[in-house]
């Protein structure tokens, strides 16, 4: 067969290699891209479904087997494999639909981005705006960097008409219509001298990939501005479905973000997890770790790259809080820390080795239990406790085995064994582990934890209010 083939086209034995190497390697990213690009679409597997995969696979094949045969040294033979292809199927062309009106996207480059910033953070003698000269070209080549860069929906938006300070007034034109303007109007059009080399990303779409393709299908330019616009109204349209369902997950109390690991879960959308998570500094990547988090024990938890925010996992939560705030409701304590602070108090934290003098009142060998703890101490047998530890609000449900008792206790009826008023009910904290309450903090440990004779480790907790 592969005689025959270095027959047809003409080609040695080492380039027939590379060729069926590029179909190879072209076929699964032409497969890949098209996969992602109906996942983001969530179009339900029927009919429609594959009708649409099977335009996208055709439109999407001709860009990905030019692009992977640069890299092989191939690119001339697959250029005219796809003009001859091209001119056997004839030309097709999209469908079209009119989308009036341009709204700002949220793609910007680094140094835009960075441009931007400074204008935004510094006192600037700009009273108005910055217009750069981004053309619809610029558009298009951006668009499919993006895509074989690889890249969510909102990077198929293209490049943003606008973006704080920055205005780009020539976007919806092409080079050749504002080149011609220039010239019917006398005015000197100035062009980077290099915009002609291939050596940057850009020109190589620019002045290669993009006339190659348009050889094919003439219409190229034209359906890859459509095709921005209508990813753009997908995007609207994204975004106000994601609105939708992070309103009806996320519950907001004080500073944290409180969702049902459950329902999140049950969307089994990694898309909706990165929307959720990213508004507080977590990347893509990091998705994978919120899908094991969800499986993992209670009080384990992943912190954001920039260590500003935590995701912990509480019973059946996901908790999204500052990285350990004073006013945060839910704070991890990790095995070494010294001091934790809350909005109300601190906690010094301090272990050492027991023996019968250390814990005191032993009589006999049995230990006193009221020697264990007060209001504002609390020692428990360090050998029953696993890190990290949560400090957190009491909530209706919470129970525990109060000091001295074998049975346990619903918090809500122990409060009201201790005559608490509703404003002293608000204010109370409990230190968990592992769904446990060890301690309700300034009033009583679990019994499950109380030292014992055999005891070799004491934990002990020192409760200092403001």
């Amino acid at each position: 067969m592969f005689a025959r083939l270095q027959q047809k086209w003409k080609v040695g034995p080492v380039q027939i290699v590379l060729i069926i190497f590029c179909f190879a390697l072209g076929g699964s990213l032409t497969g890949y891209s098209a996969k992602k690009i109906m996942d983001v679409l969530s179009v339900e597997k029927d009919w429609l479904w594959t009708i649409i995969y099977i335009l996208l696979v055709t439109m999407i094949w001709p860009l990905a087997v030019l692009t992977v045969s640069l890299f092989f040294g191939q690119f001339k033979f697959f250029k005219g494999y796809v003009k001859r292809l091209g001119q056997k199927m004839g030309i097709l062309r999209d469908l079209k639909f009119e989308v009036s009106g341009l709204e700002p996207g949220p793609t910007l480059n680094p140094t835009e981005e960075a441009f931007s910033d400074k204008l935004t953070t510094h006192d600037s003698p700009l009273t108005t705006h910055v217009l750069t000269a981004h053309h619809a070209d610029d558009n298009i080549e951006t668009l499919m960097m993006n895509f074989f860069r690889g890249t969510g929906l909102h990077g198929l938006e293209g490049i943003p008409v606008m973006h704080q300070y920055i205005r780009r007034p020539l976007l919806p034109f092409w080079k050749e219509e504002l080149v011609l303007f220039a010239k019917e109007n006398k005015l000197e059009f100035v062009e980077d001298s290099s915009n002609q080399s291939v050596k940057y990303t850009r020109n190589l779409f620019r002045n290669e990939i993009i006339p190659l393709i348009s050889k094919v299908y003439p219409q190229t330019k034209a359906n890859l501005q459509d095709n921005i616009n209508r990813f753009h109204e997908i995007q609207k349209l994204y975004q106000v479905s994601v609105g939708e369902i992070k309103k009806k997950l996320c519950k907001t109390k004080n500073d944290e973000v409180h969702i049902p690991v459950k329902q999140l879960m049950s969307y089994k959308n990694r898309a909706l997890i990165f929307e959720i998570i990213s508004a507080y500094g977590f990347t893509e990547r990091q998705v994978d770790e919120v899908i094991k988090l969800s499986d993992a024990e209670s009080g384990k938890f992943i912190q954001s790259p920039t260590s500003s925010h935590r995701i912990i996992k509480f019973r059946n939560w996901f908790i999204i809080s500052k990285d350990q705030s004073a006013d945060a409701e839910t704070v991890i304590i990790e095995e070494g820390v010294k001091n934790v602070q809350c909005s109300m108090f601190n906690l010094q934290f301090s272990s050492f080795s027991s023996d019968k003098s250390q814990i005191s009142n032993l009589s006999k060998g049995v230990l006193s239990d009221k020697s264990q703890t007060s209001n504002l101490t609390a020692c428990v047998d360090a050998d029953e406790i696993t890190f990290p530890l949560i400090l957190r609000r009491w909530k209706q449900g919470d129970y525990f085995y109060p000091l001295g008792m074998k049975k346990k206790k619903k918090l809500a009826r122990f409060f009201i064994d201790q005559k608490l008023s509703k404003t002293e009910k608000e204010k109370t904290w409990v230190i968990e582990m592992n769904k446990k309450i060890l301690w309700v903090v300034g009033m009583r440990i679990d019994d499950r934890f109380k030292i014992t004779e055999k005891t070799k480790k004491i934990l002990k907790m020192n409760l200092e209010t403001a």
